[in-house]
């Protein structure tokens, strides 16, 4: 799994692309970002699957706050981002949630 930041000269955005390597999504049908920037809604972020398997999203947010997330894939599976800036107590569970400081 990867992140991507990239800056926004103004400084008060970052565009975030989250992936999904195509090991890990090849067998799942749909996968999306969940996190504290939506409101941990299952539908807000759905990511677009590629043809290796994949799945991507991009998406502009706030600088200066740190956001907790984690991926969903089919509506049952959670997964951590592996280059996640850290990991938080997940409440929900034996799990950790993803990190994204910016």
């Amino acid at each position: 799994m990867s992140l991507k930041k990239t800056y926004l000269k103004n400084g008060s955005q970052c565009k975030v692309t989250f992936n999904i390597p195509g090991e890990l999504g090849e067998k799942a049908r749909q996968a999306a970002v969940v996190g504290e920037f939506n409101g941990w809604d299952s539908t807000a972020a759905p990511m677009k699957k590629l043809k290796n398997g994949a799945f991507s999203l991009s998406m502009s947010l706030p600088v200066g706050k740190n956001y907790q997330f984690r991926y969903l894939m089919d509506d049952n599976t959670w997964i951590s981002e592996s280059q996640a800036d850290g990991y938080a107590y997940c409440p929900f569970g034996n799990c950790e949630n993803s990190v994204l400081i910016l």
